[in-house]
């Protein structure tokens, strides 16, 4: 039941939880107030009877009892005048019953003249009179003593009085008086009504101004939230196309990657059976002519200085054709897609040792056999690179490739501890081709590329890539 309730509650709207809630405060303050200005209400128009009434009372009741100051009991003909007061005067007509007690709790006088005489506990009420004051409440009638009065009502006003000495302040007895609550719970009954029907108006319209206001502010606030839905909408729509629009770019990235490698494939067989064949031929001739002029019977003069122009030549074509083999080579990479991860890092560390006769220090960690072509490049390419900047820079000292991998991204650092220069990632790759061409490759696959270096501190290269990576078909 209660998490039903709490479901029912969230799926209203704050305005009306709010409208329920401040209902619900308004009215048990309603409530609140209601019951205690009902309570001073009535407190208040029970003390003003009762003072009226003991004032009236005790004009008349005072003089005819003057005479306990120096006894404990009345004068019969006292006696007689209070009964005479109690039910000829108007007042006293509206007065049920009547009792005079001394200090000791006696009463010495009563409209039960049964009970004159006779010794009761005394009362709090009687005791707050004793003191100086008028205590007046409604009585249910339950003690001993007032089994006279319950024969006139269920319920009475029951008042107790100072009576005082004339010429002193001296309290010398105490009156107790009951009245009808009748025409006294009519008047509360009329006064409470209005108080109660004042307090709910004022309820009413302050709920209904807080109502306005929360109304207006709730209508602001649910414009504000279908506006950014909206707007919330539009973004994710744009998120989702700039994803969609990033893989298309990593996949691209990614294909062109092997394109670029089968067309450095191609350039490489071209130069290896075109330019590298026609030096390699005109080397030949070049050797058939040389050993031509060597019989050949020229002029002493002349035939030095052909021999030499002829030997410059065929050098410069050695050169050119050494170079033009080399960098064949270099632009062609093994067969990548039958090797595995450690297998195509490890061939590009010993190609590298073989090419400059240096030693890589080799560390790979737990990596993981599978994956995607472009990967293996990138790193293939990135490494071989690294590693060719240490041997032209660095002398090769201290050549170092370690690979870590962790949850779905691979890790790749190169160092050697050559003598460094000053790094600052501003402008710092401008002129830098080989270190421009590594920082592509890497952020074309969405991975992250930085260098760290410095005077006398060597030269470090870190590649991160992530292993999901779409291996396009390359075919």
């Amino acid at each position: 039941m209660i998490e039903r309730l709490e479901i029912l509650w969230k799926r209203i709207s704050l305005a009306r939880q709010y409208m329920l809630a401040s209902f619900v405060v308004l009215v048990c303050c309603m409530a609140g107030v209601g019951w205690w200005v009902s309570r001073e209400i009535q407190s208040g128009v029970i003390q003003e009877t009762a003072a009226t009434t003991a004032l009236y009372m005790n004009s008349f009741v005072a003089p005819l009892i003057q005479e306990l100051t120096e006894q404990d009991h009345l004068q019969p003909e006292h006696i007689a005048s209070l009964d005479a007061l109690v039910r000829k005067t108007p007042l006293g007509q509206e007065v049920v019953s009547f009792k005079v007690w001394n200090r000791e709790g006696q009463i010495v006088y009563s409209t039960n003249p049964a009970l004159i005489g006779q010794v009761f506990t005394m009362s709090r009420g009687a005791g707050r009179a004793w003191q100086g004051s008028v205590s007046s409440h409604i009585s249910e009638l339950e003690d001993e003593e007032h089994a006279n009065e319950r024969q006139f009502s269920a319920r009475l006003l029951e008042t107790y009085s100072p009576i005082r000495r004339i010429d002193s302040e001296e309290i010398i007895a105490v009156a107790e008086f009951y009245q009808a609550v009748d025409h006294l719970e009519a008047q509360l009954s009329t006064v409470q009504r209005s108080s109660w029907l004042v307090v709910g108006l004022a309820t009413l319209a302050m709920y209904l101004m807080l109502a306005g206001v929360v109304r207006r502010g709730s209508d602001t606030i649910e414009r504000q939230q279908r506006d950014l839905r909206d707007k919330v909408r539009q973004l994710t729509d744009l998120l989702g196309e700039n994803r969609r629009l990033g893989e298309r770019v990593r996949r691209a990235a990614s294909g062109s990657t092997a394109r670029n490698e089968r067309f450095l494939r191609r350039i490489s067989a071209e130069l290896h059976d075109g330019p590298a064949q026609a030096l390699g031929f005109g080397l030949l001739r070049l050797d058939s002519v040389m050993a031509h002029t060597e019989t050949c019977a020229c002029d002493k003069l002349t035939l030095p200085k052909a021999s030499a122009d002829l030997e410059t030549i065929q050098g410069s074509l050695r050169e050119a054709l050494d170079e033009i083999r080399a960098l064949s080579s270099g632009l062609t990479l093994p067969e990548l897609d039958d090797l595995t991860l450690r297998e195509t890092l490890t061939r590009v560390a010993r190609l590298h040792e073989k090419r400059t006769g240096t030693t890589v220090d080799l560390d790979i960690d737990s990596v993981p056999d599978d994956t995607s072509l472009p990967i293996k490049i990138t790193l293939f390419r990135v490494i071989q690179e690294a590693l060719n900047n240490a041997y032209r820079h660095a002398g090769g000292v201290g050549q170092r490739v370690r690979l870590t991998s962790a949850s779905d991204r691979l890790s790749a650092e190169i160092s050697d501890r050559g003598p460094g220069f000053e790094w600052s990632p501003r402008g710092a790759w401008n002129g830098h081709l080989g270190l421009q061409g590594m920082r592509e490759r890497v952020e074309s696959l969405g991975g992250t590329f930085r260098i760290e270096s410095g005077p006398d501190t060597g030269t470090r290269v870190h590649a991160e890539l992530s292993l999901h990576q779409v291996d396009e078909d390359h075919g």
